[in-house]
């Protein structure tokens, strides 16, 4: 998306492991807090927070899998969604 729309701010968050029923009771991370990056950079003026095209984690910015980062991977994915849905992105 942050490639295809540089004037959008654009990032992937992971919430962590959370206690629910799809994540189960014993997962260890904290339910109240799984938003909170969300809408940290939804809202946020801090300048950490300005930016797109990352991967976040807690509020920290983490390294996404090798292919999150290969253009010609990320076109080849949206293709074949396109391909599977009948709906075109880009």
């Amino acid at each position: 998306m942050a490639r295809h729309w540089p004037t959008v701010l654009s990032n992937a968050v992971d919430p962590g492991w959370v206690p629910t029923r799809m994540g189960g009771a014993g997962a260890p991370d904290d339910l109240a807090k799984g938003h909170e990056t969300q809408a940290w950079l939804a809202v946020s003026n801090d300048p950490d927070a300005l930016v797109s095209g990352r991967y976040w984690y807690h509020r920290r910015q983490r390294l996404p899998a090798p292919e999150a980062t290969d253009a010609t991977f990320q076109d080849r994915l949206t293709a074949k969604l396109a391909e599977l849905t009948g709906i075109t992105l880009f």
